[in-house]
């Protein structure tokens, strides 16, 4: 059984196709990175995902079960699909560890919350940070601490929107390193981003799209060798 699967996904705004009959399956437990170049769908693809556009056709399947464009944004969120967008939207006011409260969500108990941001903690590397202020952080302790408030609430699907953009060498490693122990059985990572090096180091399988269509899918290492998308993307 697919985490995700997407079947033939148009979306349209206006004239113009974002999406054109775009398909793919994300398995449990895999980290699927979404390339491509600026306007090839990749965020309207996540937009369909987390119910905030609707296609003119085709299905999101969560499982087996539950199409995700019949579905609002809160009954996707109820679903266990979380998103952490491009730019960092954490609460400044309030410590790491008030936000990661807050992404923990109604779902989760009181009395089970304690030990979710302890773990949570631990996987982002935030635990020393946690009685600081978010304002305070830098910008890749930003990113962390919004990945760690998605993780908090655990999903079984994660979609992050250019994890690493604007971060150091050192910051992006570290996101590299989280992403990959993020990896479990019951749940699925999609990662849009730029970086190539980046997505080398995360990805199990490659989803290219050029012009709201599927150019290529498989691994980094074979993207980097295919001539289509060498011509419009890699090569650029």
């Amino acid at each position: 059984m697919s985490a995700l699967v997407v079947e033939a996904l148009t979306v349209a705004f206006g004239r113009f196709t974002a999406l054109d009959a775009v398909s793919l399956a994300v398995d449990p437990g895999e980290v699927r990175a979404v390339i491509g170049p600026n306007g090839a769908g990749k965020t309207t693809l996540l937009d369909v995902i987390s119910g905030i556009t609707k296609p003119v056709s085709g299905r999101v399947m969560l499982g087996d079960t539950l199409d995700l464009t019949k579905c609002s944004e809160a009954e996707i969120a109820r679903a266990g699909v979380r998103r952490k967008f491009q730019k960092p939207s954490v609460f400044p006011a309030l410590t790491v560890r008030e936000n990661l409260e807050i992404g923990c969500g109604p779902a989760l108990s009181p009395g089970e919350r304690p030990a979710r941001i302890a773990s949570v903690l631990g996987e982002t590397g935030l635990a020393p940070r946690a009685q600081a202020l978010a304002g305070s952080l830098a910008h890749g302790e930003k990113q962390w601490l919004e990945i760690g408030m998605v993780l908090a609430a655990e999903p079984a699907l994660l979609l992050l929107d250019e994890p690493v953009a604007g971060l150091s060498d050192a910051e992006t490693a570290h996101t590299a390193a989280l992403i990959r122990g993020l990896r479990r059985p019951d749940r699925a990572v999609v990662v849009i981003e730029h970086d190539m090096g980046f997505v080398e180091a995360i990805a199990d399988r490659v989803t290219v799209l050029h012009e709201g269509r599927t150019l290529y899918e498989g691994s980094m290492h074979g993207a980097r060798g295919d001539a289509r998308v060498i011509e419009v993307f890699l090569g650029r």
